[in-house]
């Protein structure tokens, strides 16, 4: 059996709740999980409801069908759930690490500049990015091609593509989210963040940028 070891078998409870969520969010019956993990439809059901022990045989067969593994089903909250940003005030940026995937970083930056007009001052390299506009109009330069991307508009590019952004008809605020290939693109040479296009521009080419190490 699968040794619970927190108090009063909260671990078991959350497993059981797991599981059930998992299953909900498929939109699969009790029958079809069942169906699945090779069980019959009163175990799963016992499983769920907390009248059947919890077997590990059983957990690993359940995890495997509900696409998942047996450490993200029996796996407990972390005490730091909330993070603080790191801050770099002077490029008006804030970034956060994804704990999940310590090779990401969502980070938050004002613009006030629009993308630097020479092609030269834009950046390729691996990786993807997605930003989101949290106010105002960003204007993504992306090889050839200029992009307007409003308020609550989105946007997702592979970065091996030159690329830059900026503000247009004043200040915008977005908020990026880029993988450990875009973030260390963005890193000079000195191991800091190139964060703008400009020293203090406000502008960006690119939007990964982290703040100064």
């Amino acid at each position: 059996m699968l040794r619970m070891t927190q108090s009063d078998g909260e671990l078991d409870s959350l497993v059981r709740k797991r599981i059930r969520a998992l299953r909900v969010a498929q939109g699969w019956s009790l029958e079809e999980l069942a169906s699945r993990a090779r069980l019959s439809q009163s175990t799963l059901s016992r499983i769920e409801n907390g009248q059947r022990r919890l077997a590990l045989d059983s957990l690993v067969t359940l995890a495997r069908a509900l696409d998942t593994t047996l450490d993200q089903l029996v796996e407990t909250a972390s005490d730091d759930v909330v993070v603080s940003p790191m801050i770099d005030a002077a490029h008006g940026l804030m970034r956060w690490p994804v704990k999940g995937d310590p090779g990401m970083s969502v980070v938050r930056q004002r613009m006030t500049e629009p993308p630097p007009d020479n092609p030269a001052r834009m950046r390729a390299h691996p990786g993807r990015e997605w930003l989101v506009v949290l106010s105002g109009t960003a204007i993504l330069m992306l090889g050839h091609r200029r992009f307007r991307v409003e308020t609550n508009q989105a946007a997702e590019f592979p970065t091996m593509l030159p690329h830059a952004i900026g503000a247009e008809g004043g200040p915008c605020e977005i908020l990026g989210i880029f993988d450990r290939d875009a973030r260390r693109g963005h890193q000079r040479p000195d191991g800091g963040a190139d964060a703008g296009a400009d020293a203090g521009s406000g502008a960006r080419d690119g939007v990964g940028d982290g703040p100064r190490a």
